[in-house]
């Protein structure tokens, strides 16, 4: 049976042009980008160069980008050391009530060792309300994290409005970007937030590598502490392939956003349109507008996604409830619960994202068989 993949929030397929720039690093150019004989010099040309597509794609400084394992990892160093560079202002720190955990957890943490921590509510398409966020702010904020694209509902949030709001308070800003970079303009030169996340595998790169942006004189402490590698700001010896695969993503990514969106844009539409005029009891989440271009979200009345996800594996269909860094838990979302569903009713999520490899037959074929799944489930429930 082929598979309709429709999980792509979670993680996309390597492009084959992004394996074929990895394997050299693989095989032939295996040297260790610290040392200084032929093999390590071409090792560090080609991080160094991957580092200055990654600059290119962001439009802003190859000095500000320092490599990481992956957006769990950016995330943790941003908001970790983040809050603690803020300590100049104060302890207190915010972000929404809709992080990923990456983010959700460290401000957990960051409460448990005496920080001050306001988790910002959002309205029912889950956006922030950058006025609600003036009036939260304190003397003594020193930090804020908002996600730019949630990685459940899709929504998009105002990141360039709220980075007007802490530069002009000095207030050190960071976003998660891991789920919206391929999908939308990122222009760093504009956007002026001073902390940046992007992990590969979400743009058709490779799983275990990501970046954080450091926005030139942004002063925070390395979060991994040994060698002087990522000078001195990231220890630990370079994923070179999977730094080559990046860069190559990121340019790709770039390159073709304009005609990749266009097809998802349409592919989505289509998608959210045949399941609300055929699938009664349908909701769909988010802004419909300020939204990812291969997101939909859906909650059906009475269908838990506990029930509907494995029908829909078996009938070829990998679709997800939310966050892959979630799976396996029973627990009701946390972003649907934050946008106003009963903690019944945000078990019964489904998240269906698209890539440029979607097709219409696949989007038709997915929406015939979701129909009959959920009216399947809804009998037996009654």
């Amino acid at each position: 049976m082929n598979c309709i993949y429709l999980d792509n929030a979670a993680t996309t397929r390597l492009d084959k042009r992004v394996l074929d720039s990895m394997l050299p690093f693989l095989q032939e150019y295996y040297g260790n980008p610290s040392g200084i004989y032929r093999m390590g010099r071409e090792a560090r040309s080609a991080v160094e160069y991957a580092r200055q597509q990654a600059a290119d794609a962001l439009n802003c400084k190859p000095s500000e980008i320092f490599f990481t394992s992956g957006g769990t990892e950016s995330n943790n160093w941003a908001c970790i050391c983040g809050a603690q560079a803020g300590l100049r202002k104060g302890k207190h720190i915010i972000t929404s009530e809709i992080e990923h955990p990456a983010v959700l957890k460290c401000f957990e943490q960051l409460s448990f060792n005496g920080f001050e921590t306001t988790y910002l509510q959002v309205n029912r398409q889950g956006m922030v309300d950058v006025d609600l966020l003036r009036e939260v702010i304190q003397k003594d904020t020193g930090f804020i994290s908002i996600m730019m694209a949630n990685n459940e509902i899709g929504t998009l949030q105002p990141v360039k409005e709220i980075a007007c709001v802490t530069n002009a308070q000095g207030i050190l800003s960071h976003t998660d970007a891991v789920q919206a970079f391929g999908s939308i303009p990122i222009d760093l030169q504009n956007l002026k937030v001073d902390l940046l996340s992007l992990s590969a595998h979400k743009f058709y790169g490779p799983k275990g590598v990501g970046l954080l942006y450091i926005r030139e004189n942004t002063k925070i402490d390395p979060f991994h502490l040994g060698g002087e590698q990522e000078r001195g700001r990231r220890a630990g010896t370079e994923n070179v392939a999977g730094i080559v695969g990046m860069g190559m993503a990121m340019q790709l990514a770039n390159e073709n956003l304009q005609k990749n969106s266009t097809k998802i844009i349409k592919l989505r539409t289509l998608l959210i349109d045949r399941v609300m005029q055929s699938i009664p009891g349908a909701h769909l989440n988010g802004s419909p507008v300020a939204r990812l271009g291969n997101n939909a979200h859906f909650v059906f009345d009475g269908v838990p996604s506990a029930v509907l996800l494995p029908l829909l594996d078996q009938n070829g269909i990998a679709a997800s409830a939310g966050s892959a860094c979630m799976a396996g838990t029973t627990m009701p979302s946390h972003v649907l619960r934050a946008i106003g569903y009963t903690e019944e009713e945000a078990q019964n999520g489904i998240r269906l994202t698209l890539s440029f490899l979607t097709t219409e037959r696949e989007i038709l074929e997915t929406v015939d068989i979701l129909a009959r799944l959920v009216s399947h489930i809804r009998r037996f429930y009654d």
